[in-house]
Order: structure tokens, then sequence, then C-alpha cells
């Protein structure tokens, strides 16, 4: 088997029995915000592009890269279908040209019968409204001598299933870097915010570790990020100056941390390295640059993305020019139009909000501010003196594009961006972000249904010294692999929730009360 990096998340594995093209992004994502590191536009796409099977793990801008498949993806190719909720992947693969799709079935082993052989594939499919767009995937492979996990920046539950399956997994690829706006658009204290910075960029590591730790492969490729910032104005949130803070470190900073921790099995891969496997022997490793070429990137990254940023500076331009007008009408009545028929389905989402949220659209050439009454299922003016749990600022021309563009996820779009500031009182809440990827009649009678699911917490784990419910009420990770008791708070590091133990209260959101008792 030999597994060639494409950028990012994004791997081409090629069999015997055939070629698996993976999330192959190559085009600016989120308002063009986020960039692939390093650069991949040198790749050939067209080479890369003829495949046997094409795998979208999920709908985020950085894994659905449409105008790169449209151009460059062999339309034949057999489209590896995981099993979501909602039909959007597939439907926007249709858009693209795909026309042959392999539905899998979640957690299920299949054989894939091509021209070339047999393959052995599972996906694993999650399916809460945490995880993507509505669903996030990762994928296994089995040719018979190799068994590879691209698990990119899924968050599994329950990885016996893989173990049970397919044995010794060789090869693991799996996210170990940021992918979020959080702590840096939320308006604190500078000390806070740096506070937050450190414990979310260990948390993620730390998570990415026990996931190694718990596929057990003697080979693993950290990839899903970072993401790279070319826009000047954003510039500030890219890793190049040793910053401990910084949500968003590379490969290089968490191969070191492999190591310290006992684990010499980390592969360094940039767009156009190619690892050949034969079962658990990795046979090569080779780089598309000189190896002092290949740790230059990350010992001068300053100076990598500021040439970067130089040769990509007519593709930003481009982008930026493409967003809607920030001037124009006022937005309360097409936000209204958009919004409201979707509160009105949506009972548990909006009591979980609970609150009205206020949207100040702020440019040179508008401002205005729109309130989203979820109690009331209304979008309205703001009453004189309000008061809000819950705030956005963002530029009008970004909404202006949403709209225009009938996009149903804010979060897949502005969000991710950064580019927007955002404040609340008291912990985050799920249900305020899941509305906005949820702006269709399905996705929202989907999430809502979830959310109204009771989770199952008959089971009973002990942790150091405490007696708490197995399934952690957020999205039902086992404790007993994710959970880390520190003094009387738990923390559960699928997604960095916490809970006090001595009363069993969710110090990160509202409700999701934990069984526990100290023992």
């Amino acid at each position: 088997m030999q597994v060639t990096s494409v950028g990012h998340a994004g791997f081409r594995i090629d069999t015997k029995a055939g070629s698996i093209l993976c999330d192959p992004w190559l085009n600016p994502a989120y308002f063009a915000s986020w960039f692939p590191f390093p650069d991949n536009s040198a790749l050939d796409w067209s080479a890369i592009g003829d495949c046997d099977y094409l795998y979208v793990s999920h709908l985020h801008a950085d894994h659905f890269d449409p105008r790169n498949l449209r151009e460059h993806v062999n339309k034949d190719a057999v489209v590896l279908l995981p099993d979501f909720p909602v039909p959007d992947l597939r439907r926007e693969l249709e858009k693209v040209g795909f026309h042959r799709f392999f539905e899998t079935t979640d957690s299920v082993k299949h054989r894939v019968s091509g021209p070339k052989g047999d393959l052995e594939v599972m996906i694993i499919a999650l399916r809460a409204p945490a995880d993507g767009p509505i669903g996030d995937s990762g994928l296994v492979v089995d040719d018979g001598e190799t068994v590879c996990f691209n698990m990119n920046d899924a968050r599994p539950v329950d990885l016996d299933v893989v173990h049970a399956d397919f044995g010794q997994v060789d090869v693991h690829m799996l996210q170990y870097s940021g992918a979020i706006w959080y702590p840096m658009v939320y308006e604190m204290p500078a000390r806070a915010k740096e506070a937050f910075g450190i414990q979310k960029r260990q948390r993620q590591m730390d998570r990415c570790r026990q996931y190694i730790a718990q596929v057990g492969a003697p080979w693993v490729i950290p990839s899903a990020g970072p993401p790279c910032f070319l826009d000047p104005e954003l510039r500030h949130l890219n890793d190049d100056a040793g910053d401990p803070t910084n949500i968003f470190p590379d490969q290089i900073v968490f191969l070191e941390q492999m190591r310290a921790h006992g684990h010499d099995g980390g592969l360094l891969m940039i767009p156009g390295s190619m690892a050949d496997f034969t079962g658990s022997q990795l046979n090569s490793l080779t780089h598309p640059l000189p190896d002092d070429e290949v740790q230059a990137i990350f010992t001068g990254k300053a100076a990598y993305i500021a040439d970067y940023a130089e040769r990509m500076a007519p593709v930003l331009a481009a982008e930026k020019a493409s967003w809607a007008p920030a001037a124009g009408e006022s937005l309360l009545e097409p936000l209204r139009a958009v919004f409201e028929p979707i509160m009105i389905q949506s009972d548990q989402i909006c009591d979980g909000i609970g609150y009205p949220v206020e949207l100040r659209l702020r440019g040179r050439e508008h401002s205005e501010t729109v309130v989203l009454d979820f109690p009331k299922r209304a979008v309205r003016e703001p009453i004189p003196d309000e008061k809000f749990r819950y705030g956005f600022e963002i530029a009008p021309e970004l909404v202006r594009t949403v709209l225009r563009d009938n996009e149903p996820d804010w979060v897949n779009t502005i969000f991710l961006s950064t580019r927007f500031k955002a404040w609340r009182v008291g912990g985050y809440n799920e249900y305020l972000y899941t509305f906005f990827k949820c702006l269709t009649d399905e996705r929202i009678a989907y999430a809502d249904g979830w959310f109204a699911e009771a989770h199952d917490d008959t089971a009973t784990i002990t942790l150091d010294g405490w007696e708490i419910q197995r399934r952690c009420p957020h999205l039902k990770a086992d404790l007993s692999k994710f959970g880390v008791v520190e003094g009387a708070t738990l923390t559960c590091n699928l997604h960095g929730w916490q809970w006090n133990l001595e009363n069993g209260r969710c110090l990160t959101s509202k409700g999701h009360e934990l069984r526990c008792k100290k023992l």
C-alpha cells in the first residue's frame, strides 16, 4: 500500500485493487480564511484525480472542495459514501458530476469489488449534530496486506469495532491541531484568552494521543491541520512564533510531543510525500523536496507563510471580490425569512438556547442590530437597553453572501472563517451553534429529534475514586477511555467538556448533567 499526502486531511491510497482519493482540498475555504499548509497548489492534480474511488469524509469546506472535484477528479470514480442521516453529501457530489456510489452502512465492513480486485473497507459515520455539518466519518481500508485508518478530523466514540473486524491497524492518520474559532474571536480579558488557548492547544493534542493509544498503529501520520491564514487581517492566527497559546500547532510540534510520550512511529508528510507499507513494515518514505527544504518549511515558518501569501494574493483578492456587497437594504427581513421557519420547527434547540441572541451587523457601509429571539421563535429589532447572554458581530457582506447563496450552514462558512466576534455570559451553548448549521428543514428535523432522544446513562464506571455514568452526557463518549479526573472536575477529552463531580453540573454548557458520586 502506498499512501501519498495531497495536503491537509487529503491522501491518495494506492493498492493493487485500486486507488482511493480522500478529501482532496486545494482551494481556499471559509471566506478565503483557510489555505492548506504546506502549500499543495503545485501538485499534479489531474494525475492525483485519476483515481478509482473517492472518499469525502464530510461537507466541511477543507474536506469537500467542489471546484477541485469538478476540475480534476475522475467522475467515474466510485464514491465510498458514509452512512449519514441527511443525504446532503451525496447531493453535493452529484451536483459536481459523480454518479457511481457505494453506499456503506455505519461501522460495517464491506467488500468493494472492482476490475483491479477487491478491497475491504469500513466507514465509521458519526451522526451527532456536533459532528461536522450533520455528520463526519473515518475510513478503514484493508488491501489484504496493510490496514490503514484515515480518521482525519472525525472523533469516533468506540473503536473496538475496528480491531474486531480488521485486527492490527498498520497506519493511522488523524487530526491533532485546531479547527475552530475558540477562543480567538471571543471578547474576554487577554489573560483569560491566553489561558483558554493554552488549555485548548494541549487538550486537542491529548485527545489525539488517546486515539493513537487506542488504535495502536505502529505508524501515525498527523494530518487535518493546521490551516494556514494568509489574509493580513488573520496572519496572527498562524503558529509561527512558538506561541504556547496558539491552538494551531503544526506537525513538527505534535511529532515532538509523540516522541516525548514514547511513540517514535510518527511520520512527517507534506503534500507530495509518499510512504510505502507492507503490513506494519515501512518500506520507504520520500518527499517532493530535499529533507533540508522540508524542515525549512517548519523552522522558517514565518518566512514560508510570507512567501505563500505573496503567491496567493491574487487568489485571495478574487475570493473577496466574489462576496456580496456590504451596503444594501436592511437585513432584518431576509434573516427573518430564513430563520423564523427553522425556529418554528425546533422546540428542543430553541428551548436549549433559551434566550434572545444579539446579531450586530457592522461594517463601514452598513450597521444594524438584529435580535434572534429564540424563546419567541422570532427575528426582530432590539428593544432599548435590552441585555443578551449571547451575541455575535459579523460584517454585513458575509451575511449577505450566505443569504445570496442559500447557505444552509453558517458554521461551515462564517464561523470557521474566524471573521467575526462573539461574546457570552456563562458557558458554551451547543444548541446555538447547532441551530446555525441546520438551516434546512431536513437538518433541523434531524437535529431536534436527536436532542429529544434520551441518552443511555445506565452503565457505570469507577474513575479515580468516583462512580460516574459510563457514557458522556454530551455525545456518548466512553468516559472510561476519554474521561480524566482532576480533583473534583471530570474532563471528557473527546470535546473538552467538563463536569463538577460534587454535584454533576456541567461546567461547559447548559444542561447535560452527569450522574456521579464520591466513593
